[in-house]
Formats: C-alpha cells, structure tokens, sequence
C-alpha cells in the first residue's frame, strides 16, 4: 500500500515539474482591433480574436465533451507610489457544446462560472456548425466593462485583456491528462493604454 502510494505522488511530482515548460509552449491567441467606446449607457470594449483550436479540442468537443473559454479585463489606474489601483475587473465565460441529438453546437456565455449542475443566468447561442460557434467566441463586441464615470482616457489608466482555454473546468480525467499536452494550453493577452484618442 505504501509503495502504491510513494509512486503516486513520485507520478504527481514528475508532472508538475513539467507543467511550466509545457505552459511555455501555449497555443497563441491573437488579439486584434482592440477597441473602447465611451457612451452614457457606459464603457464598452470590442476585440476580435484569431486562434486555431488544437486538435485534441476539436475531437474532444466532437465527442460532446463542453469546452470552458474565460476572457478577463481589468483596467487599472496608475500610482507611482504604490501598486496600480483596479478600477474594474470583469469576467465573460463561454461554454461551447456539441448536441449529438440536434447535430448543433450551443455556446452559453455568462458573467459568472457555468457550472454543470445549472447555468443561472445565461445567454445562449445555437449554431449550424463549429465554425459559425467559434466565430461567435472570438468576436467580443460591445462589451460593458464600467460606467462612464468610472474610468478616466487621459493616458494614466490601462487595460489588460486576456483570453484563455479553461482547463479547470474540464471533467477530472481530461484535466489530468492536459497536464502534459501543449494542445490545451490555449491563451493570449494585451494591454491598451486608455487616452482621449481611444473612445469613440
């Protein structure tokens, strides 16, 4: 029982050491055509995002294995005094799944993790094919980040956007296994210094 156990955590520790080299290698997600809009209603931002999904996440999604996406913005205002100050700190996640039955694709995008026993409060999507889904999950569009009044364009605040595969999400096995395959690392970040030329 003890060297079943001594060559578990042996197993364990091997593929932790691991996991920054393979982290390393992620698959890039290009960030395009960053923008910031500025109106009564609020703050808005807009990207589009350009990425190839790794082979063993096309075939798992095949499989009807959901997939977890998570774009993350926050924007913070600059202290030379100390650390920068967040002045907000938003969340958009995306669940995509195939529906064997319908032979269509569904993505559920929320403010707050989509767990598996209820999604809660949810936008959904329903598509004829993956291309036209991912096309959905890589175009953000007017996304409500802030009320107007809360963020300054004078050049001393900035944005950070990232966007990143969710592996933590997955069913245990499949996070296991993610441990050593550079196909489920999947991200991609930028910043975007906010002056008077970036709202509309």
């Amino acid at each position: 029982m003890c060297s079943k156990r001594a060559a578990l955590r042996f197993c364990v520790y091997v593929l932790f050491c691991h996991v920054p080299f393979v982290q390393a290698q992620s698959t890039l997600v290009e960030i395009n055509q960053m923008q910031v809009e500025r109106s009564d209603a609020g703050v808005f931002f807009s990207s589009n995002l350009k990425f190839e999904l790794p082979g063993l996440v096309e075939d798992a999604l095949h499989k009807g294995i959901p997939m977890y996406f998570v774009a993350e913005i926050e924007v913070l205002r600059d202290r030379w005094y100390w650390s920068d100050r967040s002045v907000t700190h938003q969340f958009r996640y995306m669940r995509l799944a195939y529906q064997p039955l319908t032979r269509r694709w569904r993505l559920n995008i929320a403010p707050t993790p989509i767990g598996n026993s209820g999604l809660g409060v949810v936008l959904s999507q329903n598509f004829e094919s993956l291309p036209d889904a991912l096309a959905s999950v890589q175009r953000l569009s007017r996304w409500r980040i802030a009320d107007a009044a809360d963020i300054e364009f004078d050049g001393k605040t900035h944005l950070e956007f990232s966007f990143q595969l969710d592996v933590s999400q997955l069913p245990r096995p499949l996070q296991i296994g993610a441990l050593g395959q550079t196909d489920w690392n999947l991200s991609g970040s930028r910043n975007l210094r906010l002056t008077a030329e970036n709202p509309k």
